[in-house]
């Protein structure tokens, strides 16, 4: 047995996923590259822990709590917390002390633990206390609108807001989309010309240094527990604008 997620997207502005996940006879898996932040809950043996979640540039080994069931809010890109800034928790994260059964520490105040059916209300509490914040600049350029600001300051911006250059946002989302792919089937030629790859040798190292999988791997669904919902990320593979990469680099 493995790492089963259980994923659903968010229509807040604020959230991009909630998902919930046990771990059952897995002691390690497989860490993924992210560009979004994220709050996990998770119990274990009667205690409780809570811990943010930062942007990883690329692929580890992590350790897994046995027998642990975890509950995560995974931010949307753009998205920040006051007390500690995107890029100190990138390939970081911390845990949170004083935590409870009912209870979590965050930014100087006590929250309510939330379950995966009000994380968008916890979230909600958190923006309005402005534990929660945003730079809507990151918003405006995802969703391909014309922006009246110098690429540097846009470069400044995304990088103050996501903790990552563009450029490093581009090919992890592009990576995690080609996972999707090829754990759906999609063969490793038609990836390569979907998600615009020079050849299949690119598209192997992408693999390698974002995802720890190879593509035959990826098709096969072997390798080990992995922190990777390939539903959640297909989904997001189907809603691609392949005018992304002109997005982030214009």
């Amino acid at each position: 047995m493995g790492l089963r997620f259980d994923t659903r997207r968010s229509d807040s502005p604020w959230v991009d996923a909630v998902w919930t996940c046990t771990s059952e006879q897995v002691t390690a898996m497989t860490s993924v590259a992210g560009v979004r932040w994220g709050l996990v809950f998770w119990k274990q043996d009667g205690r409780s822990c809570t811990a943010v979640t930062g942007p990883e540039t690329r692929t580890s080994t992590a350790p897994v709590p046995t027998g642990a069931t975890f509950t995560g809010i995974e931010f949307a890109v753009g998205t920040s917390l006051r007390f500690a800034p995107a890029p100190t928790l990138v390939d970081a994260g911390l845990e949170l002390p004083d935590t409870t059964h009912r209870t979590f520490r965050l930014d100087g105040m006590r929250w309510p633990t939330p379950g995966p059916d009000d994380a968008e209300a916890l979230v909600d509490r958190l923006v309005r206390a402005g534990a929660v914040q945003r730079d809507p600049l990151v918003a405006e350029v995802l969703r391909g609108r014309p922006l009246a600001v110098s690429g540097r300051t846009l470069e400044r911006r995304f990088r103050a807001a996501t903790g990552m250059t563009r450029g490093a946002f581009r090919q992890i989302e592009r990576a995690r989309t080609a996972a999707g792919l090829l754990a759906s089937g999609a063969r490793a030629d038609d990836v390569v010309a979907k998600l615009s790859y020079f050849d299949e040798p690119h598209l192997a190292r992408a693999l390698r240094t974002y995802i720890g999988r190879t593509a035959g791997q990826l098709r096969e669904g072997v390798g080990g527990a992995i922190s990777l919902d390939l539903d959640l990320d297909l989904d997001r593979a189907l809603d691609l604008d392949l005018g992304l990469d002109q997005r982030l680099t214009s």
